[in-house]
């Protein structure tokens, strides 16, 4: 497990240094990027708020994000 997590986070850094937008999401994912060392500053968002993340991909509105969408109309 430890591996694939550890090939996966460098593959996730190789493709933002290419010029690709990477996000990931979630403690847990932000604790193996360390554990891969791959520093957050290789990815081009991470997010610690991993059900939150799945909640907003998902199509699922957050109060917080449709506050500000309000605010903008």
């Amino acid at each position: 497990f430890s591996s694939g997590t550890t090939h996966i986070a460098r593959a996730i850094a190789l493709a933002t240094w290419r010029g690709s937008t990477t996000v990931v999401g979630g403690g847990d994912t932000t604790s193996a990027l360390r554990k891969a060392e791959v520093l957050i500053s290789e990815i081009s968002h991470v997010s610690t708020g991993g059900g939150a993340s799945l909640e907003y991909l998902g199509g699922n509105k957050l109060p917080g994000i449709a506050i500000l969408n309000d605010k903008t109309d």
